[in-house]
Formats: structure tokens, sequence, C-alpha cells
């Protein structure tokens, strides 16, 4: 048996914002924007959330899974509905997995989030495939990666507040009895807790909950310690890059694409240029939608896909890394 991917979708939001947009309000520009990260614009939600988002994505997946059935019929065949996300419809409870279950009809799905920050589609994939594998009576699951970031941001830190986007993407995926090596071949999940808020949401947590009566200092907004994670990316993309190659045996020369999480254009040149890895190889797209975190990589992927630049039996590696810390990667044959 095999989990494969069947069927790939994303939202945008229609609402685009270039860099020229961010430099009228803030002391920055296009240039000084692209120079540092590679980003050209990006797209914000304006009364969507994040489970609209999700929801959308989720239907082009699984109209491309199972054209032949109607979206609520498709609904009803999946098994698991595993969402990343740091950005939910609600905070903790209820899960955006759950309302995503509801909108679908997938009434015969679990459902569950997430939280793993920017690698949290790597992660819900082997979770989603673990669950397939563990019994015999689960055949089809859908992953999602979903944030609407623009909601939590800092205006007035121009150095994270110029990075991310919000959006999603997903993929339906099935155990199959393939005839030869297919489907996902390899998955390394890695953490460094000793540096959790290098990246974090500070506020209305159990370590800072807040009190009846009292305003809070400042709304929840994402916090990062730019240096020191740039300093992480670059050595979790490298150490993930080289763990899966020596799992699955082969060199870099066997990939076809890297898929590696949108972040920051910066960090993947360096960590592409250590590794000698052709530019060739790695897909990106991060000028237009800049970093939608855990949606980022089936973004890409489904974009890959539907260009027509995925054929049969390629070697893709999809590798991430971000809030957590967490990092980690797959190699899947198309």
């Amino acid at each position: 048996m095999t989990i494969e991917v069947i069927g790939t979708g994303k939202a945008i939001p229609s609402h685009k914002v270039p860099n020229d947009e961010l430099a009228a309000r803030l002391d920055t520009s296009d240039e000084w924007i692209r120079s540092h990260t590679g980003i050209g614009s990006r797209y914000f939600v304006d009364d969507e959330m994040c489970s609209d988002l999700a929801t959308t994505a989720s239907r082009e997946a699984l109209a491309m899974a199972l054209p032949g059935l109607s979206p609520e019929d498709a609904a009803l065949t999946l098994d698991m509905i595993v969402l990343a996300t740091a950005t939910g419809d609600y905070y903790g409870c209820p899960s955006t997995a759950c309302i995503v279950q509801n909108k679908l009809g997938a009434k015969k799905a679990g459902a569950m989030d997430v939280a793993a920050g920017c690698t949290g589609f790597i992660y819900a994939l082997e979770i989603a495939a673990g669950l397939l594998m563990i019994n015999p009576n689960r055949k089809r699951a859908l992953v999602i990666g979903a944030e609407t970031l623009s909601k939590y941001l800092n205006w007035n830190d121009r150095s994270s507040c110029v990075l991310f986007g919000d959006g999603a993407g997903a993929v339906v995926i099935e155990k199959t009895r393939a005839t030869r090596k297919q489907g996902l071949l390899q998955s390394t999940l890695s953490a460094d807790g000793s540096e959790a808020e290098l990246i974090i949401f500070k506020g209305g947590g159990s370590r800072e909950p807040f009190k009846a009566g009292e305003i809070p200092e400042r709304p929840i907004q994402i916090e990062i310690n730019g240096q020191a994670v740039y300093s992480f990316a670059v050595k979790a993309m490298i150490e993930t890059i080289e763990k899966l190659l020596s799992l699955e045996g082969i060199s870099i020369n066997d990939i076809d694409w890297i898929v590696p999480h949108q972040a920051n254009s910066r960090i993947i040149q360096t960590a592409a240029k250590k590794l000698k890895i052709q530019k060739e190889k790695i897909f990106l797209n991060i000028e237009e939608y800049a970093n939608t975190s855990a949606a980022s990589i089936p973004i890409a992927l489904d974009e890959l896909n539907r260009y027509g630049k995925l054929k049969r039996g390629n070697l893709i590696m999809i590798i991430g890394f971000g809030g957590g810390l967490t990092y980690g990667g797959n190699i899947i044959r198309w």
C-alpha cells in the first residue's frame, strides 16, 4: 500500500497588495523588499475567514481528484481532514478543520487542526498518511494549509509586516495499491523547542491570559527574530534535504522538483548554493504571494500541477521550516 496525491487546489484572496502600496504607508520601498526577501506582492483577505479559503482550496482539490462526482458526493468519500494553520477561525476551539468539514458536507470524515507553523503542511501530510495507513477502512484524506496572517501583522514593524500574505492550498491523498514505488516515499519531522520564541504570537494563551476589565497592551501579533530565524531556516533546509536524500538512497540529481516553504528567496538561494542545487530544480512563487506560512507548499504544488510542470513519475521534494521551531520534508513520486 502507498499514499498518493490525486488532487490539488488553492485559494487566493482577490485583494492584491503590491510592494508600492506598502511603501506608501511604511518607511520602505519596493526595491528594499525585493532585495531582502524576493517578494513583489501579496494577497490579503477582506471579509473572508481562514475556513473560507480552506474550503475553496479543498473543493478545487476534490474536483480534480474525483471529477466524476458532484462536490457533495466527493466530500462524502473523505475519511479524514487535517488542516495546518496558525491563524484559524477561532482561538483553540473549535478547530478550523471541523468548520471546513461542515462547509464541505464531509459528514463521514474526522477532522483536526495541526499547529506547526510554516512546517504545518509537512506535519499534516504525514499525520493524514499515517491515519490512512493504520486503519484498513480509511482510504482518502484531505490535507490543507490555510492562513489569514494579515489579521496578525504589526504595521509598526516593517521588517515583518512586509513578509506575509494570505491563502490556502489543499491536496487529496488516497491509499492505493501501486504496482511500482509511488506516492509518499520518505518523510522526516524535526523540532527545536529551545528556540520556540523566535516566532511567536504573544498574548491570550495560558501564559499571558486576558483578564476581565483589563485593556491588553497590544493585539495578538506575530513577532519574529529575523536574523536568528534566517540562520535557523538555512540550516534546517540543508539538514532536511540531506536527510531525505540519505533515507531514500538517492542524490540531488535524481530529484525533479524541490518545493520549499516560500519564506524568503535569500534563505532558499543560500541553502541551494551550499548544496550545489541547480536553481531550475527549485519552484518559487514567493514574488507573487509572499510568505503564506502553512499554505505556501500546497499552493506551490497546485501551481506546478496545474501549469503542467509535474509529470507522472517525477520525484518531488517538499521542505518546510518555521514556528515551533519546526522543520521537515517529504519525498513524493508523482
